[in-house]
């Protein structure tokens, strides 16, 4: 494969604003996750945005940058206008989303989501860890991923929902929204119209379920600290303490 890693950005956020250029330790947040996704050495890392700050903070560190339009309404449509635009011909075959709130994420975590497209009957690879946290059995802001077991660590993607599933005994396993897209993949999806169940469970994923696409998961170890609010902020912080640079 030739992958490209691919972050999409904006300023918009209402619990914790100017996220992207959140200060940890001297270094806007977005940085570090461009950063954490260069040290995956997987492909050329772009930082896609409609911000001309995020784009400078970017670019002044010597990062690639796409702008795109401040209209879209997902990362994953602006990951996909900023490939088309940057690689035309289709040379990347493989599109990885990395989230722009993710500073903490380790790089062997970005790789293990192109595992899964070595199959080339996969069209979307995915990430899960196993919950470990009662609490979040239960709590609809933890998206559970429903699987068939296809190899230790390997599963193929049946459902996620917000409800605590599957029924029964056994692990739980927590979905990460970090994914590796098969390019025509990732045209097809932005092509479709929200799908019902998407909708009614406010999941992305659900769409390429519903139109059919196979969408598998490799479980990583643990579920990497998405920045949403001060507190998270804060956390993010203490675990990078001394990386800055």
């Amino acid at each position: 494969m030739n992958p490209i890693v691919v972050i999409p950005a904006r300023m918009a956020a209402t619990r914790l604003p100017d996220k992207p250029m959140a200060d940890i330790h001297g270094e806007p947040m977005i940085v570090h996750v461009w950063r954490r996704a260069q040290e995956a050495e997987i492909g050329q890392v772009v930082v896609a945005t409609d911000s001309e700050v995020i784009a400078d903070a970017i670019a002044r560190r010597g990062g690639r940058v796409q702008m795109t339009r401040a209209d879209h309404p997902s990362g994953t449509d602006r990951v996909h206008e900023a490939v088309s635009v940057l690689d035309p011909t289709g040379a990347h075959d493989a599109v990885v989303n990395v989230q722009g709130d993710l500073p903490t994420i380790a790089p062997a975590t970005i790789r293990a989501a192109l595992v899964p497209l070595m199959d080339p009957a996969v069209d979307v690879a995915t990430l899960v860890a196993e919950i470990v946290r009662e609490e979040e059995r239960t709590a609809p802001q933890v998206v559970k991923m429903v699987g068939s077991v296809l190899a230790p660590g390997r599963f193929r993607c049946l459902y996620f929902t917000r409800a605590t599933a599957p029924w029964g005994e056994g692990p739980l396993w927590h979905h990460i929204g970090l994914y590796a897209w098969r390019r025509a993949a990732l045209a097809r999806f932005v092509a479709l119209p929200p799908s019902g169940l998407e909708q009614r469970e406010k999941l992305e994923q659900l769409r390429a379920l519903e139109a059919g696409m196979r969408i598998e998961a490799i479980a990583v170890d643990a579920v990497p600290l998405g920045v949403d609010t001060p507190e998270d902020l804060a956390r993010a912080r203490e675990i990078l303490s001394g990386r800055a640079g």
